[in-house]
């Protein structure tokens, strides 16, 4: 594996980081300069980012607009004031409704003071597990028991143990413990080295034409099988070669296919076993 490093460095120097970012989910958390409304930013972004960039992105808007009419994401959070309710229970994405952004709006805002201490110590997985069962908790103490909460609800705070890959968790888990770097928000106390790849359909493409994992399945399995391979190229931040692989296939410039009109121009052209 360690033979593919250069080509990621490349990768990621190619990468136009302050460009894609316009178009990936955590431009919503670098609007705001305040550690406690980019936490809570970060945790919406990341609940919504499923589906097309474009449709997530509209709803996001949407809702930040509510947010920063009552104080900003981590007021909002914390208040709840009657008058947000009422201008997010109208919004809908897909099967998450207005009713469950606000419940986990809720939810994050009753936590948000323990959600770094939660998520620290033991494995990635371990770490996530207490943080949703934190916020779990703080829905079902609001409302119904956990196995009755809408569709909705339950899309947002899944369950890493589950066996799911729960790309958004750790994806969100991903910007708030890197270090900051234009990208990722460095404001959780956790070592990069255990953090765990977010497998979305263009990174498991790419990992799966790499050689990183043989796997078919976006499973966790699957998630640690190209954390691991990716941790014997960086020991330390594994995860950090996530933003350019997931970009390569968001932005169009890796098709699913051998294309020579297209692939000769790709930093891993040289070491891809796409068919």
């Amino acid at each position: 594996m360690t033979a593919l490093g250069p080509f990621l460095e490349a990768l990621v120097a190619r990468t136009d980081a302050p460009a894609r970012r316009a178009h990936d989910p955590v431009r919503f958390a670098h609007r705001y300069t305040l550690a406690p409304d980019q936490e809570v930013a970060a945790f919406l972004a990341a609940g919504l980012a499923f589906g097309r960039v474009a449709a997530f992105g509209a709803v996001l808007e949407r809702v930040f607009e509510q947010l920063d009419a009552h104080g900003g994401p981590a007021q909002a959070a914390m208040a709840l004031p009657a008058t947000l309710e009422a201008g997010l229970v109208p919004l809908q994405y897909r099967w998450v409704r207005g009713p469950d952004l606000v419940r986990v709006l809720e939810a994050v805002g009753r936590c948000r003071t323990d959600l770094d201490a939660l998520q620290r110590g033991g494995t990635a997985r371990e770490g996530l597990g207490r943080l949703v069962d934190a916020l779990r908790g703080a829905v079902v103490a609001r409302s119904l028991p956990w196995a009755d909460q809408p569709r909705g609800v339950r899309f947002l705070l899944p369950d890493p143990r589950s066996g799911a890959a729960c790309k958004r968790l750790c994806m969100l888990h991903r910007w708030m413990v890197r270090p900051a770097d234009g990208i990722d928000l460095g404001l959780w106390q956790r070592d990069p080295a255990t953090l765990v790849i977010p497998v979305d359909t263009h990174v498991h493409r790419v990992a799966r034409f790499l050689g990183l994992t043989e796997r078919r399945d976006a499973s966790w399995r699957t998630a640690e099988e190209i954390t691991s391979a990716l941790r014997t190229i960086d020991p330390a931040d594994p995860v950090r070669f996530d933003f350019a692989l997931a970009h390569l296939g968001i932005s169009g410039d890796c098709r699913g296919e051998r294309r020579e009109d297209v692939c000769p121009g790709c930093a891993l052209h040289p070491v891809c076993r796409a068919p």
